[in-house]
């Protein structure tokens, strides 16, 4: 039975190293005439950026449209729609099998800037959705370790290098701009840097007792800030998937996490 029959289109999707992604619609006989790609609006807010992928027959009988590394996608989340003839409605997509191999070691690799991640993903009602990030420069975050005293955090640069003068820096949220740099201890390639963050010194610095920490670098004096994330893999939301401890140091617990975008951060949150 065809989508025009009733049965909900999926589209199965591929993605190779070099982020070209492939979608292969799941039903059969194939229907349609485009995908679309719609980036999700705010909350009340039309829509307002669309890009339609023209689809074509494929070798085993169905239809294929393929996102291009040309193709340039806005930071959001776009959700994806089958569209028929001209003037039919649109349908969403619910998604097929994901080859996501591709992007698992991406996080070793270096890519080049203005850095561009597409991540295919299954949206929490179950549609086909991409997670897109588009910055001029990036910090990978590696490794993390977490004991009852600091949090060291392993980071590597994408389109840029540490320069002398070169901070981490901790912005807390909420206004009141209030900031935190460390010096990071940086690598001989220029680029990987870890740095440590002691809990004591975090909880005294934190005004008002709880707050979140949001982490950057500023590879040289003057230079933009950079955020540190985690972005160079097949996970296109990891805040539920990544979960580390809470550390908790004379009555205040401290947690790095990460966000909805999955950028890094630290959360410190008084007892009571």
């Amino acid at each position: 039975m065809s989508a025009g029959q009733g049965v909900q289109p999926r589209a199965g999707c591929v993605v190779d190293t070099g982020g070209r992604m492939v979608f292969d619609l799941v039903s059969r006989p194939a229907q349609g005439r485009q995908l679309l790609l719609r980036l999700r609006p705010g909350k009340g807010q039309p829509e307002k950026v669309l890009h339609a992928l023209d689809l074509e027959p494929s070798d085993d009988g169905g239809r294929r449209a393929v996102l291009d590394t040309d193709t340039v996608l806005a930071e959001g989340r776009w959700d994806v729609y089958l569209l028929q003839e001209s003037g039919a409605e649109r349908q969403r997509l619910r998604p097929g099998l994901r080859d996501l191999r591709a992007l698992v070691d991406g996080h070793r690799r270096d890519w080049q800037t203005p850095l561009a991640v597409r991540v295919p993903y299954a949206t929490a009602d179950g549609y086909l959705a991409v997670r897109s990030w588009l910055r001029p420069a990036h910090a990978e975050v590696g490794r993390i370790t977490l004991t009852d005293r600091s949090l060291t955090v392993g980071a590597r640069l994408h389109g840029a290098t540490l320069q002398s003068g070169a901070v981490v820096r901790l912005r807390l949220r909420g206004g009141s701009n209030h900031l935190w740099d460390l010096r990071p201890q940086v690598e001989d390639d220029g680029r990987s840097f870890s740095f440590t963050v002691d809990h004591g010194e975090l909880t005294a610095e934190t005004v008002g007792g709880s707050g979140v920490w949001d982490v950057f670098v500023q590879p040289a004096v003057q230079a933009p800030l950079i955020r540190l994330a985690r972005l160079l893999d097949d996970v296109a939301g990891r805040n539920e998937v990544f979960v580390y401890p809470t550390v908790t140091v004379d009555g205040t617990g401290l947690r790095p996490f990460y966000t909805a975008d999955n950028d890094f951060s630290v959360e410190v949150t008084k007892a009571g």
